[in-house]
């Protein structure tokens, strides 16, 4: 594909300043972007920018003065999103429900349904308009599959969950295994049923290799809109708010509820039967140990605001000279007592 510079300008709403006719051929990051390619940089790279060798470069709209050919808009990441998808190759994947698919008793499919070979549909099923079910996919007695959800390959969705609206689940993702419930009698551990279910709102994505376990009773909830990373754990009859990020290895414990707009980094975990405040961001890596408010910026294990996070990683760098000067002063101290 072939665009000028103007021409994608149009497209996103932005405002050019400079050569506006020459062609783009692609999208690239900084560093491997080429002449015909348009790349974005947004602060601290912006000078960076300066030297690469891309042939135009996507700027916030107070950048200020740029020596390339430069494409300002409102938010440079959302703008250069929306072209990617313009510049993505379309995928040929016929509208069909293939022959080597197996369709069990009592399906409802809707209009426009795309299930490639070898997936599963089990008795029962309910699969929404324009969905697209990939290869090697089981989807259980009594699910409902919302209009325009994609299932990539090897996912397993299990009896009785529900998925919505324009949800995306990537592979190998398992929705509704049993929650991890026991009962422990003289060293015995007995398996207590799980007899819920998961439901997914609309526009939720799924990563890969994400287990989102079934409520022992009641139902697992991921509210709408919230997306989720690869390997991420989510345990039984936890409620997930809407609009909320989860990154890589993350693992949220039975019962937690989190409230909406709650971004966790990488490698959090949390105790169970806890609440978690709305709109509030957890660094990598933090352990969440009891309820927490809204509003929060924390970080550490056990967690604790991010300032003092930062400000007990600071200390912690002087703790050898610390205990070094402590020795001296117990020495002389001792001299003294003499």
């Amino acid at each position: 594909m072939k665009k000028t510079l103007q021409e994608l300008a149009d497209c996103v709403g932005g405002r050019v300043e400079g050569d506006g006719s020459i062609e783009i051929h692609g999208l690239d990051n900084i560093e491997g972007a080429g002449e015909h390619d348009l790349t974005f940089a947004v602060p601290p790279h912006i000078d960076e920018a300066k030297e690469c060798q891309a042939g135009a470069v996507m700027l916030p709209k107070d950048a200020g003065e740029f020596p390339k050919p430069a494409l300002y808009v409102d938010d440079p990441r959302a703008a250069f999103a929306k072209l990617l998808e313009l510049f993505a190759p379309k995928l040929n994947i016929p509208q069909e429900i293939s022959n080597e698919a197996h369709i069990g008793q009592d399906v409802k499919l809707g209009k426009d349904v795309t299930i490639m070979p070898f997936a599963v549909i089990d008795d029962h099923v309910v699969i929404g308009d324009r969905a697209v079910i990939y290869p090697h996919t089981y989807i259980g007695q009594y699910v409902e599959v919302g209009e325009d959800t994609v299932i990539y390959s090897n996912v397993t969705v299990r009896e009785h969950c529900r998925i919505g609206n324009r949800c995306v689940i990537q592979p190998s993702a398992v929705i509704g295994s049993d929650g991890f419930g026991f009962t422990t009698k003289d060293g015995v551990h007995t398996k207590v049923p799980q007899v819920g279910n998961v439901v997914i709102e609309d526009d939720v994505e799924i990563g890969s290799h994400d287990g989102i376990d079934r409520a022992a009773m009641g139902s697992t909830v991921i509210g709408h809109g919230t997306k989720i990373d690869n390997l991420v754990h989510i345990g039984h009859n936890c409620k997930i708010g809407p609009n909320c990020l989860i990154v890589a290895q993350t693992g949220i414990s039975g019962s937690t509820q989190v409230g909406h707009n709650v971004t966790f980094g990488g490698q959090v975990g949390t105790v169970g039967h806890i609440k978690i405040g709305a709109n509030s961001v957890y660094a990598a890596r933090s352990g969440i140990i009891g309820n927490m408010p809204e509003g929060v910026f924390c970080a550490g294990f056990p967690v604790q605001t991010h300032v003092e996070w930062l400000r007990m990683q600071a200390a912690m760098k002087h703790l050898p000279e610390m205990h070094k000067k402590l020795k001296q002063l117990e020495r002389k101290l001792a001299q003294r007592e003499k």
